[in-house]
């Protein structure tokens, strides 16, 4: 009883710091080049990680039967959906964007139909299209600007963000992985870290960066409490916690997210906002709680 409330104080304190880190991010890359941004994020998070393990004797190389693992996490989701996400944010409000990269679970349903042919269940197809429904809602014409490329550029980079993690999460899902997913996070990072570091000189040339005090505490937050924290603590809580409140307790994140970015950058909480944000979170509940009952039917049968 203990171990689980101290697993939904966890549950809350990611929520809240995942969410003020929108705002942070966005007016981080004032400052900082987005790959740049991205390439120090992980690569200090991951030395934090590493720390950890070493710590509690739990320092591991990677099994090479975990190759494939490494590489999708570190690449796809870390690598270069962070890169994503800070691209978007460059010219997205953080509040929407936000909301745009918490999307991924209406990108696993379709996915997992096309890949490994699992049929979609009247609820799960309701879910969906109430969330792509929500997705739509943000884009109304009336309130979006169809003629602002850099804008839908953006914008594009965030959804593309949500489904390189839906790829990795149907990955993820068929892998039987040989060590624990705490002992090969700093690992995955330090790949995606070295990625985008080697990216970032490519395209941005050799770091400009001016290390202030709000800087360095930027890159602090970022590769300290939202990176190496939030990942160990979202880890704990998928080991105490239902699936179900782990999953939609992170919902809470985009919401945060909005808020802080309203206080903090005077980013205005539309109607349309308010309603595509409901909207989304409906579907994204129906497919989370959909999809755990459904796995322990399965599992149950078996």
């Amino acid at each position: 009883m203990k171990d689980e409330r101290q697993a939904y104080l966890l549950l809350m304190a990611i929520i809240l710091l995942w969410g003020a880190n929108w705002p942070i991010m966005k007016y981080g890359l004032q400052f900082i080049s987005p790959l740049w941004f991205a390439s120090i994020r992980l690569l200090l998070g991951s030395l934090c990680l590493f720390a950890l393990i070493s710590a509690r004797k739990e320092f591991s190389m990677p099994n090479t039967r975990d190759l494939p693992i490494l590489i999708s996490v570190g690449f796809l989701q870390l690598g270069l959906g962070l890169a994503f996400i800070h691209f978007g944010l460059t010219v997205v409000d953080a509040g929407r964007s936000a909301i745009l990269a918490y999307t991924t679970p209406l990108w696993v349903t379709p996915l997992a139909v096309i890949a490994l042919k699992e049929k979609i269940s009247m609820t799960k197809g309701c879910g969906l299209c109430i969330g792509i429904i929500g997705i739509a809602v943000l884009f109304n014409p009336n309130e979006f600007n169809f003629t602002n490329i850099k804008g839908l550029i953006g914008n594009g980079y965030l959804i593309l963000s949500a489904m390189l993690l839906a790829i990795v999460i149907i990955h993820v899902r068929y892998h039987e992985m040989k060590m624990r997913p705490l002992q090969l996070m700093p690992w995955q990072m330090l790949i995606g870290g070295k990625i985008l570091a080697i990216c970032a000189i490519y395209w941005e040339g050799t770091p400009d960066i001016e290390f202030t005090l709000p800087i360095t505490v930027i890159l602090a937050y970022n590769g300290i409490i939202a990176s190496a924290f939030c990942f160990w603590a979202y880890q704990t809580i998928m080991r105490i916690l239902p699936a179900t409140s782990t999953s939609l307790g992170s919902l809470g994140v985009p919401v945060a997210g909005i808020l802080f970015s309203s206080v903090t950058l005077g980013e205005p909480i539309t109607m349309n906002t308010s309603a595509g944000i409901i909207l989304i979170s409906i579907g994204v509940s129906v497919l989370i709680v959909e999809s755990l009952f459904w796995n322990k039917d399965n599992l149950t049968k078996k």
